[in-house]
């Protein structure tokens, strides 16, 4: 018997099912000729992002600027942490689940009868693209999938291309040096069409492929002056910097797309979700499940710090940044993370910092989660005893979090400790639902298989070759 889904349900599992055993082929044909089809063509300013860390805030940051300055503005960013729908809003609505169920069938019967073997990817950019023409947005921020030159969102011709930074990432697919990913990121350079380029990538090999594009060429850090901020002591500053420099860079060169400095700095002060973002939840003991408090600094509320730091940089980042902001706090942190890491590494670094007290080890419920047992076995035999941070395999996402809010509750108020959840994405959409958050949320129908599609996707963040999946 099969599933009875919702109209939702059934577009979206489909286009997760899309070439979801086809390995990872980058290019430009199929996109080029599915926009090229629909009806409604983006005629509007367009910043567009590539990098290695950072586009997806920095386009957030830019995002928020430009609706700070009254203009109607499409985002367009990827992965997502809790709906499919997050990854194209219009002025932070995210894209409704009608406008899927209409425009997505749309674009499958023009695969079909055109022939267009188009990826999951390729599609949803599409669905993006058509959307925000549907919606008459102003200005649209698009952030890069993979690469540069072959991804799919490459097919525009934007008022503004930035590079946040270069490092080694997809190194099967983009190549293994520094020099080789920056040239494939530097593809989203335009005849005439201004670059700018993040403080942490190889300026050399950046500005010698803009000459040879005519591109005119910037560097962040020439164009803004923020004292300390311009020594990107954390990811955040950094993004800043860039933004902020995009931001007046369109407004300089744009007619379109004016900005004054209280829109810039509206825009640079606010986060995407799981970037360093500060809760406050209230902890039922008795019924165990968390909530929101309804107002600010209620009576007995739990500070927690949700943070996507997966990988040894970030980590670092965000200690080091949990220590300035929150000095001589003691921290007990949830953390799960994909196979692909340096889980040793990671690890090492976590229960050898010296405010974490204790730590809860999970697995998110995605094909490429690393098992919370497996997380804690380096611990105990690569790394030796944690000194004086316990460690513990909790196994789900919900029962590490409620495992740590119910220890953080019973310790003493003067400790102001707070949880810190960390590490894939992937844990992101079920640590929030266990955290008491009223956000939208895919079903399981829909995450089932869209856990399967991203081992052999174009948001697939392994360099390895993998086998695919079994359904059940």
């Amino acid at each position: 018997m099969g599933l009875l889904l919702t109209p939702y349900e059934a577009a979206v599992r489909k286009l997760y099912q899309v070439n979801m055993w086809n390995p990872v082929k980058l290019g430009l044909e199929n996109v080029e000729k599915l926009v090229g089809l629909t009806p409604r063509a983006l005629d509007m300013p367009i910043v567009h992002i590539a990098g290695t860390n950072g586009k997806g805030s920095v386009a957030w940051k830019i995002s928020h600027g430009m609706r700070a300055a009254g203009y109607r503005t499409g985002l367009f960013v990827s992965p997502h942490v809790s709906s499919f729908r997050e990854r194209m809003q219009v002025d932070g609505q995210l894209i409704p689940e009608a406008h899927v169920e209409t425009l997505l069938p749309k674009l499958f019967s023009l695969c079909e009868e055109h022939g267009i073997p188009a990826t999951f990817f390729e599609l949803t950019t599409a669905l993006a693209f058509w959307h925000f023409a549907e919606q008459d947005a102003d200005v649209v921020v698009l952030e890069c999938g993979l690469g540069g030159r072959l991804d799919a969102t490459n097919v525009v011709t934007p008022a503004l291309s930035v590079i946040t930074s270069i490092g080694l990432e997809h190194t099967r697919i983009l190549g293994d040096t520094i020099e080789a990913i920056a040239l494939e990121k530097a593809g989203i350079m335009k005849p005439g069409v201004p670059v700018l380029v993040g403080p942490n990538a190889p300026h050399d090999v950046l500005r010698a492929h803009a000459e040879r594009v005519g591109s005119p060429f910037y560097v962040a850090t020439d164009l803004v002056d923020l004292g300390e901020r311009a020594e990107a002591r954390d990811f955040d500053d950094e993004n800043s910097l860039i933004a902020t420099a995009a931001m007046r860079l369109v407004s300089d060169t744009v007619e379109r797309c004016r900005l004054a400095q209280t829109h810039v700095e509206q825009g640079v002060r606010s986060r995407p979700p799981c970037r360093f973002e500060a809760v406050d939840v209230l902890w039922d003991p008795v019924s165990r499940v968390a909530s929101q408090p309804q107002a600010p600094a209620s009576a007995g509320a739990l500070k927690v710090l949700l943070d996507v730091g997966h990988n040894l940089p970030a980590l670092e980042q965000l200690f080091a940044k949990l220590e300035r902001t929150f000095p001589g706090r003691p921290l007990r942190v949830v953390a799960g993370f994909s196979r692909d890491k340096d889980l040793a590494g990671c690890l090492d670094l976590i229960t050898k910092a010296g405010a974490v007290r204790a730590a809860h080890l999970v697995q998110a419920s995605h094909p490429r989660a690393a098992p919370a047992q497996e997380i804690l076995g380096l611990v105990t035999e690569q790394r030796g005893a944690a000194g004086g941070c316990a460690v513990t395999a909790e196994g789900s996402v919900t029962a590490g979090v409620h495992a740590a809010l119910r220890a953080s509750s019973e310790s003493p108020p003067s400790d102001e400790e707070i949880v810190v959840v960390c590490g894939s994405v992937f844990i992101m959409s079920e640590a929030r639902e266990a955290l008491g958050f009223d956000e939208p949320k895919d079903s399981d129908v829909i995450s089932e298989v869209a856990g399967l599609h991203l081992r052999n996707s174009q948001e697939s963040f392994s360099d390895q070759e993998q086998d695919p999946p079994q359904m059940k």
